[in-house]
């Protein structure tokens, strides 16, 4: 096909081309990119450079099931009634027609029933909710094992646990909304535990449900609060969350060609925009998948709140596990002060102890940052194994959370396995003193362990299963040398360096301010990264290097291969090419 030259200037004297006057869409576009200069800021950013890693998609899944959670929830609030005024049934459900309810679970119920396609709305919308704080825990842990937390990505660590904690409230409000007898009794609880604060708990209780419970104007500030106040400021913090990624640009596993400046990875358009998208219909047929075949809160077999009754074997969803475990194996324990009664055993639990443990995650960044006195930007990923301490710590509280978690279902395991409710009871309250303290040191030790191994293989390479004699009767396995790529990953880490206090006086022997502040950083440095094994040092791989040559040359001279040697092709090719075991 001949080239169209009429419109070029063939000379300078010549008439110049002249560009074809743009069509109305473009003609729009260049009069919005004049007035707020768009296309310079998209070009930047639509080009800008994605890391590909499958542990990057655990935050994915938890921003688009809070999409499918808005597009569901948008579908529910055109027929659900947010009233607790009573009415007589006389829907389609034949076991509760005549019974009187309030509006709201009298339009669940029809939601369910008649309207189509509204129990599978219902459905995944729960089923998103559970999937929605699902993945932002896992997404925190990974955030968390990986370091990724670390300088300058503190604010986001903290706003990422501040979605975590506004995703419980926002879930525990909407399961409450339908007032089915399931949901009341966790509005009792939520109730006790308000009323359990000193001196103001009782008036802080007649405020939010606007008398005494159960009120008739709760189910109405629960609706507001779960379709406008906290899925605004989600929204303006996942907002927030999403600027800083991109600002901050994202973390990276380590490996060849991987830096601290750099990111190496796919660019926003056309590749990563088309993996996201079609991430998002995956997440979106999944839970669809879920709600279609999967039943949840089935509130019909509930009936009605009633607050003179109580569900047999009630438990709330799995995120308020913690609470419900605390509460049902604290003590008894009571203080009468002025007139005035102290419930610990139900402040603790139901006040106390859950902002503590979730305090201390959130705290731990800047805990390890003081420790380590570290103030370098970090965008490579730590391997989990690197950082035993932090490791352990995260393996400590996922399974003090597995423990609570049983505890509040202890109702159940005593009725389906027939156990004592109090022997589970008993047994619970030791073992979230005793069990998760040793899974913090045996966490510690595998991945000291592993941080040894991995030294091995770097110095002295992988083994491949062959067992070698010597002149003299002994044996040893064969050691063939891993591959660069794999060498650099293993030892693309920084060593520890822990913090020692040079002296407790100054030079005119007066205790120097801050040196308690010391002492106590000393010793954490100390108990966080003494017994870490750091990667092997120059002269380490120089000499291990110079021990691989020295084998080779000796086998070289065979013309022959060596004993033990036969089927190894290590007379043909590389190991890095034909491993004789996976490294």
């Amino acid at each position: 096909m001949s080239l169209d030259t009429s419109k070029i200037a063939d000379t300078n004297s010549g008439t110049a081309a002249t560009a074809k006057k743009p069509g109305k869409a473009g003609a729009v576009a260049g009069w919005a990119d004049d007035r707020l200069g768009l296309a310079t800021l998209m070009r930047k950013n639509l080009r800008k450079v994605f890391p590909d890693h499958w542990s990057f998609m655990l935050g994915e899944i938890a921003l688009w099931s809070f999409v499918i959670l808005l597009l569901t929830g948008t579908f529910l609030t055109l027929w659900f009634t947010p009233s607790m005024s009573e009415s007589v049934y006389e829907g389609s459900y034949s076991q509760l027609r005549g019974v009187p309810m309030s509006d709201a679970y009298a339009s669940t119920l029809h939601i369910s029933f008649d309207v189509r396609g509204g129990l599978l709305m219902r459905q995944m919308h729960h089923w998103s909710a559970n999937l929605f704080i699902a993945a932002m825990f896992v997404h925190m842990m990974r955030t968390f094992l990986t370091g990724a937390f670390r300088k300058p990505r503190e604010l986001n660590w903290v706003i990422g646990a501040t979605l975590l904690l506004l995703g419980i409230l926002e879930g525990f409000a909407g399961y409450s909304l339908p007032d089915d007898l399931l949901s009341g009794t966790g509005l009792r609880i939520a109730d006790g535990l308000i009323k359990a604060t000193p001196v103001v708990g009782s008036y802080m209780s007649f405020f939010l449900f606007g008398g005494e419970f159960p009120g008739d104007v709760l189910i109405p500030r629960l609706y507001i609060l779960h379709v406008l106040l906290i899925p605004g400021l989600l929204l303006a913090l996942i907002g927030a969350h999403m600027l800083l990624l991109v600002f901050h640009k994202h973390t990276q596993w380590p490996g060849p060609g991987r830096t601290e400046q750099n990111v190496v990875g796919y660019p926003m358009l056309p590749v990563y925009a088309a993996k996201a998208g079609g991430f998002f219909f995956m997440v979106f047929g999944v839970t669809a998948l879920m709600g279609a075949l999967l039943s949840i809160n089935p509130v019909w077999k509930y009936g009605p709140y009633d607050p003179s009754q109580v569900t047999a074997g009630s438990q709330p969803d799995w995120y308020m596990g913690i609470a419900e475990g605390l509460l049902r194996i604290m003590p008894n324990w009571e203080t009468h002060i002025w007139g005035h009664t102290i419930s610990w055993n139900v402040m603790i639990p139901g006040q106390i102890a859950p902002f503590l443990l979730f305090g201390m995650v959130i705290g731990w960044p800047f805990l390890e940052q003081w420790v380590t006195g570290d103030r370098r930007e970090h965008h490579l990923l730590q391997r989990p194994r690197n950082a035993p301490t932090r490791t352990a710590f995260m393996a400590a509280m996922v399974t003090e959370y597995g423990l609570l978690w049983a505890a509040g279902g202890n109702d159940i395991l005593a009725t389906h396995f027939h156990w004592s409710l109090n022997s589970i009871t008993y047994f619970m309250r030791t073992a979230i003193f005793v069990v998760p303290p040793i899974v913090f040191y045996v966490t510690r030790r595998w991945c000291i362990g592993l941080q040894r191994a991995d030294n091995n293989r770097v110095l002295h390479g992988y083994e491949t299963g062959i067992i070698m004699r010597s002149p003299d009767g002994g044996y040893s396995e064969r050691h063939l040398p891993i591959g660069e790529a794999s060498a650099y990953t293993l030892t693309a880490r920084q060593r520890d360096e822990i913090h020692e206090v040079d002296s407790d006086v100054d030079e005119n022997g007066v205790v120097a301010p801050g040196t308690r502040a010391e002492r106590i950083r000393a010793k954490l440095s100390k108990g966080m990264f003494a017994d870490n094994v750091q990667k092997p040092t120059a002269e380490e791989l120089e000499e291990a290097r110079h021990h691989a040559e020295h084998t080779h040359e000796l086998e070289s001279g065979l013309d022959h291969p060596a004993s033990g040697h036969e089927f190894d092709d290590h007379a043909l090719r590389d190991a890095d090419d034909v491993p004789l075991r996976q490294h």
